[in-house]
């Protein structure tokens, strides 16, 4: 179990999610939500993530956000914070707002609807490069000048970091921290002009966000997913995102799910149109443990 969520963790740390806002579940539940008809759909964001969300609207999630307002007959109403250390307990728990748009599925601190997308990490190259890597064991990345996502000063990294240190793979790894400069827009895309720079020959980074400033790249770039999906034992590069609501919330989060279901053909178009890689979910259900 411990290991499980440990790397829920890293995956959530990727998404913008810091360890301290990722814990285990807890039983019991809460009281549910209730509002009053005509209250807005209150979105808990970061004002400058694309190509999740922006202050501006223009991240994926603002348009999923919008498109759940409309479907509900709500106003989106946000509350901005920046997805670093303690999002999830100054947004969500803290009452501001009552749904995250994106988490993984196995983020402990809130109550989970069933996954609306699944996506996974991926390589990155130019397409000049002629640089054909699938996997964490091909020789070449011993080789090559790799760029990964890397989390900050908890001793914690993604997945991908994980896996080229446990092949040794190291001296030739420079790391982009995720949270990056905040005071430029959308921050964790330097890892993907990193490569369209040349100033790195691959990089690993999770792929909603590879995808879209790939396709905004000024230079061709090639996005291949991560083989396989698990490192054993149990390091994964693909995880289910669903939303997140209070623990407790299940009136509130039900009401959403329907949504999700209803509009799926919706979200997938959004999803599409920001180069969001797509994973097949062979089992995905239409509710989720509380």
């Amino acid at each position: 179990m411990y290991s499980h969520f440990r790397n829920i963790a890293l995956a959530a740390i990727t998404l913008g999610l810091a360890p301290s806002d990722v814990v285990a579940p807890v039983s019991g539940a809460t009281s549910a939500l209730i509002t009053p008809a005509d209250a807005p759909l209150r979105v808990c964001a970061d004002p400058n993530n694309l190509p999740f969300s922006n202050d501006r609207g223009q991240g994926f999630e603002n348009r999923i956000a919008e498109l759940l307002a409309r479907d509900l007959q709500k106003k989106v109403e946000y509350t901005w914070w920046a997805q670093r250390r303690g999002f999830v307990r100054n947004t969500l728990k803290a009452g501001s707002c009552d749904v995250i748009i994106g988490v993984p599925t196995g983020l402990g601190m809130v109550l989970a609807t069933a996954p609306y997308y699944r996506s996974t990490y991926v390589f990155v190259t130019r397409q000049d490069r002629r640089i054909n890597v699938r996997s964490f064991d091909d020789p070449i990345l011993h080789r090559v000048r790799i760029g990964v996502q890397l989390i900050g000063d908890d001793g914690t990294n993604s997945p991908p970091a994980h896996a080229l240190s446990n092949r040794g793979i190291i001296s030739n790894v420079k790391g982009y921290t995720v949270y990056g400069d905040y005071t430029k827009d959308s921050p964790p895309s330097r890892i993907i002009d990193a490569v369209a720079r040349g100033e790195v020959d691959v990089a690993v980074a999770w792929g909603p966000m590879a995808g879209y400033w790939a396709k905004r790249s000024p230079v061709a770039l090639r996005l291949v997913d991560v083989e396989p999906q698990i490192d054993l034992p149990f390091l994964p590069f693909v995880f289910d995102i669903g939303m997140g609501v209070r623990r407790g919330d299940t009136t509130f989060r039900a009401s959403l799910q329907s949504v999700l279901t209803r509009r799926r053909p919706d979200i997938q178009r959004i999803l599409s149109e920001y180069g969001v890689p797509q994973i097949e979910q062979h089992s995905a259900t239409e509710s989720s443990s509380s």
